[in-house]
């Protein structure tokens, strides 16, 4: 285990944690929520309004897992910003694989708000973010 880790495992106080991410996820009203980082893995909620979306972003070196706890989505991914080939609906219990270096997007095609939890392998935002809108997230420098 790295330096930077134990330093934040000790600012944290290396908390071990149990949830209903499911039942978390749909409590959340913020357009990301940070719920536990580890050294090598982070967890976060989203809620996307409807009609709108996460937006199309890229990790180069972070491994995404998506899924959908509630509402219905439509999730695009490709290799090219400008080519996504990949697309999918997605609803409830459906889980979104997004490997490293992957162009995607995921947008609330539902009549409610889109409740998602996303894992992050490495982690990939501050431990203890939270943006309550998009714009706020798009803000963040980091």
């Amino acid at each position: 285990m790295n330096a930077d880790c134990l330093d934040r495992q000790k600012q944290r106080n290396a908390e071990l944690y149990v949830v209903n991410v499911c039942q978390k996820a749909v409590q959340n009203t913020n357009y990301r929520t940070e719920i536990w980082t580890g050294c090598y893995v982070q967890m976060t909620l989203m809620c996307i309004p409807v009609c709108s979306d996460i937006g199309l972003e890229i990790h180069e070196d972070t491994d995404q897992l998506i899924r959908i706890e509630q509402g219905m989505a439509l999730i695009k991914m490709g290799n090219c910003k400008s080519r996504l080939d990949f697309q999918k609906e997605a609803c409830k219990g459906d889980t979104i694989f997004v490997p490293a270096g992957t162009w995607h997007n995921v947008i609330n095609i539902g009549r409610m708000p889109l409740k998602v939890s996303s894992v992050y392998a490495p982690p990939h935002h501050p431990a203890g973010t939270i943006q309550r809108t998009k714009e706020e997230a798009e803000n963040a420098h980091y």
